[in-house]
């Protein structure tokens, strides 16, 4: 994954395996608008290149502990991640996350679209 310099949208990339050569380009992923209050993330599929329609959004904020992906622009969720709450992390201060993902989808996708959420977060 690449994050794309001088983007208004954090537009980020990724690509198959070491490449960064645009025929090897898998998604692509940006913030929906400039200005948010919470993230939401806009990604399109390699062949989608017009953009006019996401085929992905993700919701929510890593820092909250929790966001949603949803298929296309619609209510559809496809997977969700939130905080897994339990004695023991409690007692050792640890942050655990539980990632539901639905069957059939690509469960390195999902990751890769937690760890974009994470560094737009981180960097603003």
């Amino acid at each position: 994954m690449r994050r794309k310099l001088w983007s208004n949208h954090d537009r980020w990339k990724a690509y198959r395996g070491r490449s960064f050569d645009e025929k090897d380009l898998l998604f692509s992923a940006k913030r929906s608008s400039i200005f948010q209050f919470k993230t939401s993330l806009d990604v399109f599929m390699a062949a989608n290149k017009r953009e006019k329609v996401c085929d992905f959004k993700v919701k929510g904020t890593f820092f909250e502990n929790s966001c949603t992906i949803y298929k296309g622009d619609s209510f559809t969720i496809i997977a969700q991640m939130g905080r897994k709450y339990t004695v023991k992390n409690a007692l050792l201060g640890r942050d655990t996350f539980e990632i539901t993902v639905d069957q059939n989808v690509d469960h390195a996708f999902i990751a890769a679209l937690i760890i974009i959420l994470y560094e737009i977060e981180s960097s603003r």
